[in-house]
């Protein structure tokens, strides 16, 4: 199984430690994720030190509005190394509101060009900002991971357009029954679960930090969702992101 989603350099324990936990779990892959200049030096050192992790290196969208956003040349000599296989995360956030709009639509607009002239997926961060992120990607022809899926209304342009949907811990939440609906909707080919760690543990371990090797109990949130059974969805979730990531 592998924890699409997760940033290691943000956890309190060792990235070794939670690796092996992981490994222990059945979880056998992990995308480190980072989320600016530092944090993706952090996460390359991560995947360099663990032969089963890899990278993905954006600026996010929080950080549009301040000294972070004019590291792109940074940012393009990073995503050369050969353990990196996506660019982000990187988006649209209305929800926290840390940089304005047009801040983040330039930077976000920056990366999908990296994406695009280096072949690397894409992976979104989207948060109330369905329309304006949809729109975005219209001229990006790559690969599409919509991290966190928790914009139903996204769901429509992702299916019509085959990209892949990524849920966390939050879809096992009680409350999240439109989330499992999506969930529920997305082809098996498409979709993905990830931790997000260290945030957003699933309901069993809500409120305490996450880690990739939670990362089986949404695989199992999701089956149910699906009916399908959890072994099965986990193979296919980890074969999804070999064809994703091509790891």
């Amino acid at each position: 199984m592998t924890d699409t989603h997760a940033h290691l350099d943000g956890c309190e324990e060792s990235a070794g430690e939670l690796v092996e936990r992981a490994r222990q779990a059945g979880v056998t892959r992990v995308v480190t994720v980072g989320t600016g200049i530092d944090s993706c030096r952090d996460a390359l050192a991560i995947a360099d030190e663990h032969e089963h992790v890899y990278a993905a290196l954006g600026i996010d969208p929080h950080q549009a509005g301040g000294s972070e956003a004019g590291r792109i040349a940074e940012l393009r000599d990073l995503l050369g190394h050969p353990k990196v296989v996506a660019v982000g995360e990187t988006g649209l956030d209305n929800f926290h509101d840390f940089a304005a709009p047009e801040q983040q639509r330039a930077l976000f607009e920056t990366q999908i060009d990296l994406a695009t002239e280096l072949e690397l997926p894409l992976v979104i961060h989207s948060r109330d900002a369905v329309e304006d992120t949809a729109a975005a990607l219209e001229r990006f022809g790559g690969t599409v991971v919509l991290h966190c899926f928790s914009s139903p209304g996204l769901l429509a342009p992702a299916l019509e357009r085959g990209y892949y949907v990524s849920f966390a811990g939050n879809v096992t939440y009680p409350k999240a029954a439109d989330l499992r609906h999506c969930a529920a909707l997305v082809p098996v080919d498409r979709i993905l679960a990830e931790t997000d760690s260290p945030y957003l543990a699933p309901q069993r371990f809500r409120g305490k930090p996450n880690e990739p090797a939670h990362v089986v109990h949404t695989v199992a949130v999701l089956a149910e969702a699906r009916g399908e059974d959890a072994a099965e969805l986990g193979a296919r979730i980890d074969g999804n992101a070999t064809a994703a990531f091509g790891l």
